[in-house]
């Protein structure tokens, strides 16, 4: 490949930039379409949200058959098959008369899609183009789903309030084909593929110092790690807990929050402009706390994502006895710049304590956890709805999930294997 002036991975991180911000976001849109469905077929709410749930059961059933695949083939393959999936499921939701056809389109096809356009298919491959600037670049490249939802969900709520759901499920679909197809034919797994290094270094020579290790348990490192012997690991079933907690409370919050705001007597135009900043303030965030990731280490951020959740429940409990616009601030600010800092450390978490030509495997198996708990979150919570006609206590859980989900990331204690660039020089002291 010719040379470029600059490092080849900041391509990899601007396409998946684009990516995520289209291919998450049609997802996201999910909860947009959640209230005109409810109101045109009468159907209830649980039934109707576990069609977005029924999508992560797919998804988590896929996820270690995606990883294998990333081994075996590289992104180019799993992203390709991601926007396939997703865009023909979009353009064939808007047929659906029927239950089973939404779990079919925006559950099966679509939540099939997402799994390798979204975080966790981004993840396989984003972390090893890096490695002093890992929680940097991953935070960079997952804030396009920020700018995607700005731009993309407030334009999704104009067609439906327009044309109806249909023509925005559409819409999207297109978008999604047109754009992403071309566009991640650019990918390539890691940099040593093309005769780079992470981070962009010089190839090491006899002449060269080499970098400071980050290994922290050389032990540990050394270790071929196949999935067989990572699941006799307490570390991983730490972290298999620790995600599934986290896309718990992340799905229970986004799923239902424009139709809790709606009902709480907001507009709807209110209630999709509060979604769309939710992730647009997690674009400082998710950029600031993945830089601190490489400063402080990784389990300091995950708790401080997990506080930014459980501040996002208490806020939406106030706000069922104050609805005011500085409580839907406050709601919003501490979900985004905060909660959604996991995004920039979920691979990492993985990379740095499983890190080896199985990751992939790894990462996916983990990945079924976690979408496990995309899942339950918007699931439990429609359940919850439906039973004592109120969110109250489904967002009293989500407050305990959200301090579950950081205990058992300290506990995986990735900082024990290998440090971040803001920690190596504890190493050579020690």
């Amino acid at each position: 490949m010719r040379r470029l002036p600059f490092y080849y991975g900041w391509i990899i991180v601007a396409v998946t930039f684009v990516t995520m911000g289209i291919g998450v976001n049609a997802r996201t849109s999910f909860s947009l379409f959640f209230a005109p469905i409810v109101d045109e077929f009468g159907w209830d709410r649980g039934v109707t949200a576990g069609a977005f749930s029924f999508g992560f059961l797919v998804s988590a059933i896929l996820s270690p058959l995606m990883g294998r695949l990333m081994d075996r083939t590289g992104p180019r393959t799993v992203m390709e098959l991601g926007v396939v999936l997703m865009g023909a499921g979009l353009l064939l939701a808007p047929l659906t008369t029927q239950p089973w056809h939404l779990y079919a389109t925006i559950g099966c096809l679509v939540g099939a899609g997402s799994i390798c356009l979204g975080y966790s298919g981004q993840s396989l491959f984003l972390p090893n183009w890096f490695v002093r600037k890992r929680g940097l670049a991953v935070g960079l490249a997952f804030a396009g789903v920020g700018i995607g939802s700005i731009v993309i969900l407030p334009w999704v709520q104009l067609l439906i309030d327009r044309t109806g759901w249909r023509s925005a499920s559409w819409a999207m679909g297109i978008l999604v084909l047109a754009l992403l197809v071309p566009l991640n034919l650019l990918l390539r797994k890691r940099p040593e593929d093309i005769g780079l290094q992470p981070d962009g270094d010089d190839a090491p020579t006899a002449a060269t110092i080499p970098p400071p290790s980050n290994i922290v348990d050389p032990a540990w490192a050394v270790v071929d790690w196949t999935l067989a012997r990572a699941m006799r690991m307490a570390r991983f079933w730490w972290i298999a807990l620790g995600y599934f907690c986290g896309l718990y409370i992340w799905y229970a919050v986004q799923v239902h929050q424009t139709k809790y705001l709606v009902e709480i007597g907001f507009t709807s135009t209110s209630a999709a402009w509060a979604l769309g900043m939710v992730s647009l303030i997690g674009i400082p965030g998710q950029i600031a706390l993945g830089y601190l990731s490489d400063r402080i280490g990784r389990e300091w951020v995950w708790a401080i994502a997990s506080l930014g959740f459980a501040f996002c429940f208490a806020a939406l409990i106030a706000l069922q006895y104050a609805p005011t616009l500085l409580l839907v601030y406050v709601m919003v600010v501490v979900q985004g710049f905060l909660g959604y800092g996991y995004t920039s450390i979920m691979g990492a978490v993985v990379a740095e304590i499983f890190q080896g030509r199985h990751f992939g495997t790894i990462f996916g198996t983990i990945g079924f956890a976690a979408l496990a708990g995309g899942a339950a979150g918007p699931w439990v919570t429609g359940i919850l709805h439906d039973i004592y006609g109120d969110y109250t206590l489904a967002f009293i859980i989500g407050i305990a999930v959200s301090a579950l989900s950081a205990i058992a990331i300290w506990l995986a204690a990735p900082r024990h294997v290998r440090a971040v660039a803001g920690r190596i020089h504890r190493i050579a002291k020690a």
